[in-house]
């Protein structure tokens, strides 16, 4: 294995799957870690890539070590949320937090050089079980030694401009956290992709933390307005009050869904993201809320 190997982990989710098309383009040698329950397709596709598949359980640290040799550089954007969330075993307690911290001790015990690890957004500064996880990650990260770049994109448009979120805009049917009115630095997880990868081998990515987000601060509603112009047509937009959005979230017990209330909390108080000083050594063009949604529109005019 080439000294030069990166070790994706959490390859399967839709972050993880971007990085890999994108380090297979650049013929990056790989090694991909998943769980063994990972949808067996989404394996399936990585081996096709020419990707050394490694199953690992990253609440075993000699697990970890073993796939870990001969690897230059670790990026990792697992999460047990929000698709494959098991109680007291797949879960933020577990995997985002302390799965995260034995994927960091290995990597510093079979002697990698450098740890990307995804984030959140910096604006994203309400405490809740999965934005507790990630920040102490990040610290415990910045004092393992090793050369660290800690990515914390906004908004995934992906996500948060989809279905998932109870933004069906192609079925014209949004619901919106609070007001809808408050800017958000949406960004496409296409461009946080390329981030991590130009994180390799940039110095300007090295021991730092960076928040990423898109060209533009666009609302929830600025967004509806957008698909409504690409769609050419009226989309129903139901707002879910922020005294409503609290309720919920100082009620919930369960870390998820308390971490799904404190997200919308988080999105509805909305957050800017400045990438001036980052573009103006890394160029990339990112993706406008503009272009992703007449992208998608395009799509939906071509199947139907």
């Amino acid at each position: 294995m080439e000294t030069s190997t990166v070790l994706v982990a959490g390859a399967t989710g839709l972050l993880g799957t971007e990085i890999c098309r994108q380090l297979r383009a650049k013929n990056f040698p790989v090694k991909v870690m998943v769980r063994s329950t990972s949808d067996p397709v989404k394996t399936e596709q990585l081996t096709k890539f020419g990707f050394q598949v490694i199953h690992g359980d990253l609440l075993n640290k000699e697990n970890i070590y073993k796939a870990l040799q001969g690897v230059a550089t670790v990026v990792t954007t697992v999460s047990s949320m929000p698709f494959s969330y098991k109680p007291g075993e797949n879960d933020i307690q577990h995997v985002d937090e302390n799965g995260m911290i034995n994927l960091i001790d290995a990597s510093k015990s079979a002697g990698v050089n450098h740890f990307i690890y995804t984030s959140i957004a910096s604006s994203f500064d309400l405490e809740f079980p999965l934005s507790n996880a990630k920040r102490k990650v990040e610290k415990y990260l910045q004092k393992s030694g090793l050369i660290y770049t800690i990515l914390r994109p906004c908004c995934f448009m992906e996500v948060w401009l989809s279905p998932a979120v109870g933004f069906d805009a192609m079925n014209g049917k949004v619901n919106v956290c609070g007001t809808g009115t408050n800017p958000l630095s949406y960004i496409s997880l296409k461009d946080v992709a390329e981030f991590a990868i130009e994180s390799i081998s940039n110095t300007f990515f090295k021991n730092v933390a960076i928040d990423l987000g898109g060209p533009q601060g666009i609302s929830q509603l600025d967004a509806v307005k957008i698909f409504e112009e690409a769609l050419q047509k009226k989309i129903n937009v139901q707002h879910m009050p922020v005294d409503a959005l609290k309720e919920q979230f100082n009620s919930s017990i369960d870390p998820v869904q308390k971490s799904i209330f404190g997200l919308m909390l988080c999105v509805a108080k909305g957050g800017r993201i400045d990438m001036q000083d980052v573009l103006s050594r890394f160029n990339i063009e990112l993706t406008s809320v503009n272009d992703f949604v007449y992208s998608l529109a395009e799509t939906e005019r071509l199947v139907f």
